[in-house]
């Protein structure tokens, strides 16, 4: 296990700490960047936005999308997007799932050979309260690819803040799978939040189990985890 786990109880530091590890990967070379959504990501896109740091020579890909959300919708990743990151800071390209899709397995597929034409060199992740990362939940296969999910009950309430209410959180989503995140060079996860401590505990501390999906970058060679919380 190679996880660099740095407890940060200073939240604007903790941030400030995130910032300075992407912006290195940046100036390490690093040129395909994973990116996150989710109430965890905004402090640092804050930092994003109102630093130096350019990504017009860079590629982006992001990690998941609702599955029958308008791409207009408020909510919708890519909306998400636009507004925390990309229409300040724009890249070259960037990837997302297309949620409309007709036939979602097809475009969860074609996001898969997407994902695979690029050498990932960055991934940021947030952590589900049951250790889901993206929104592969418990019980998902550590070798999975990008597929469509059927939210459990529990993200569906940890995000219905963002909705009028959980009946408008959509039941599914389309999502990066374990085994492709896992191809990243480097990972950066953040959790930030007492909810968040069952999981950080498994991840550091207990064995790996498709059971809590996090415990998956035991296996992994380069991971920062930057939390809040003395573990």
């Amino acid at each position: 296990m190679t996880i660099q786990l740095e407890s940060i109880q200073n939240i604007d530091q903790l941030y400030d700490r995130a910032f300075s590890i992407l912006e290195e990967q940046k100036n390490n070379g690093a040129k395909t960047f994973g990116l996150a959504t989710g109430g965890t990501m905004l402090p640092l896109y804050e930092r994003i936005r109102k630093s130096t740091i350019d990504f017009s020579n860079c590629k982006s890909v992001n990690l998941d999308e609702y599955v029958g959300l308008p791409k207009e919708h408020s909510q919708s990743y890519i909306s998400f997007m636009k507004k925390q990151l990309f229409d300040t800071k724009p890249f070259e390209v960037s990837y997302l799932p297309n949620g409309e899709a007709e036939k979602p397995e097809e475009e969860a597929a074609r996001y898969e050979n997407v994902l695979k034409s690029l050498d990932l060199d960055f991934q940021l992740l947030g952590l589900g309260e049951n250790g889901h990362i993206g929104f592969n939940e418990p019980g998902t296969s550590f070798r999975s690819e990008t597929h469509v999910v059927t939210l459990t009950d529990s993200t569906k309430r940890a995000n219905a803040r963002f909705f009028n209410s959980i009946d408008e959180v959509p039941t599914q989503a389309i999502t990066m799978g374990i085994g492709s995140i896992m191809r990243a060079h480097q990972i950066l996860l953040i959790a930030v939040g007492e909810k968040k401590r069952a999981a950080i505990q498994a991840l550091m501390n207990g064995d790996m189990t498709e059971d809590i999906p996090v415990t998956v970058l035991k296996e992994h060679d380069n991971v920062i985890v930057l939390t809040d919380l003395i573990v």
